[in-house]
């Protein structure tokens, strides 16, 4: 029997330049159907044939937009697209399988990288994000988090992040305007609703994630596990952080 020669699965989805551009887009921040046209300048029904089938083999996925139901954002799946490139890497050679990250070259930075992470109550998704990156980072980053109208540390968050080992108890939330002249290299919004309003930091990049709320009031998702839920993809998207942020100690 022949072999199979067909090529591997993530080269089939994204050797398509369009798809791979998209990907690359997505990479960055998560983003809607209307700014990912913009950005790669194709037309709508071309983008979205293009994300269906990035959809369809899992590397993309996608969620109603909690500030306009009538959009949705899509963001790419890192662990489904890290999964794929290692098999890809092996199906040729298997001395080609994917390995830790390389060291950046260059030299390293003066003063740490500066996040900070957004979200309207400060309550959940804003205090697990920089908890998950102050811990990974151990120092290396300053994180800080804020919300546009902060509530206080929801016990779901506290108690969720236990399950980490990490201590968020005696924590407060904060107003974004206390951070008003601050700089950052990088500001997160994981908020739909924020994202709209969110004021600019000048000379930070901007990056969303499309986090649903656990705690919104009235939603089928306020039981504690939606709190994991969230948890565990802010846990994700926290680890391919810092190896962008920190390739090199990523590598060790």
């Amino acid at each position: 029997m022949q072999a199979d020669v067909s090529p591997p699965a993530f080269l089939r989805l994204a050797g398509n330049p369009l798809r791979w551009r998209l990907l690359a887009e997505l990479a960055r921040s998560d983003l809607r159907v209307n700014e990912l046209c913009a950005l790669v300048d194709e037309p709508q029904n071309a983008v979205s044939y293009h994300l269906g089938r990035l959809r369809t083999g899992g590397l993309v996925s996608m969620r109603r937009s909690s500030a306009d139901g009538r959009d949705s954002y899509y963001r790419i799946e890192l662990p489904r697209c890290a999964q794929l490139l290692a098999a890809t890497g092996a199906a040729l050679h298997p001395g080609l399988a994917t390995g830790p990250a390389a060291p950046a070259a260059g030299r390293a930075r003066a003063t740490p990288i500066r996040v900070l992470f957004l979200c309207t109550g400060n309550s959940v998704r804003s205090q697990i994000a920089e908890a998950f990156l102050d811990a990974a980072a151990a120092g290396r980053v300053v994180v800080a988090s804020a919300g546009s109208d902060p509530k206080p540390v929801h016990p779901n968050t506290v108690r969720v992040m236990r399950e980490y080992g990490i201590d968020l108890s005696g924590r407060r939330s904060r107003h974004l305007d206390e951070l008003t002249g601050s700089h950052f290299d990088y500001v997160i919004s994981l908020c739909d609703k924020l994202r709209e309003i969110c004021p600019e930091f000048t000379g930070s990049e901007t990056i969303h994630w499309s986090i649903p709320d656990p705690a919104a009031e009235g939603s089928r998702r306020s039981s504690y596990p939606a709190f994991r839920a969230v948890a565990a993809d802010l846990q994700t998207r926290i680890h391919f952080l810092v190896r962008q942020l920190l390739p090199a100690a990523a590598a060790g």
